[in-house]
């Protein structure tokens, strides 16, 4: 007598792919995607959180520091230039997190998706 393993077909049609289960629809591909819309919405909240964070906390530093409301540049009162001009590098900063992040995410998603 001869114990053998059971014959299971192997190469690509041997494994459902995730890609299928997301084109029928099915509560596995459901899930995948779920989980998608989900890190990049935690993505979105953390970045938008931060950014205002470091938004709001410029003019509590102000209020805190009343001092600084008296200091000049190019007869510039810093303030200004705080409120002015050093929000946009924020901005710019925050948007480019956010792009990298999420496009990190989506490659991880569809290497999970192009795996199986």
């Amino acid at each position: 007598m001869r114990v053998t393993a059971p014959q299971f077909p192997t190469g690509p049609a041997a494994s459902y792919p995730v890609a299928r289960e997301m084109a029928e629809q099915s509560d596995v591909g459901e899930l995948f995607v779920r989980s998608l819309i989900r890190s990049q919405l935690r993505l979105a909240v953390v970045v938008a959180s931060g950014f205002l964070v470091i938004l709001v906390g410029i003019p509590v530093l102000l209020s805190i520091f009343p001092a600084v409301n008296t200091w000049t540049i190019a007869t510039v009162p810093v303030p200004w230039l705080l409120l002015g001009l050093a929000i946009y590098p924020l901005v710019i900063g925050c948007a480019v997190l956010y792009v990298r992040s999420a496009g990190r995410i989506e490659q991880r998603f569809r290497d999970l998706v192009d795996e199986q």
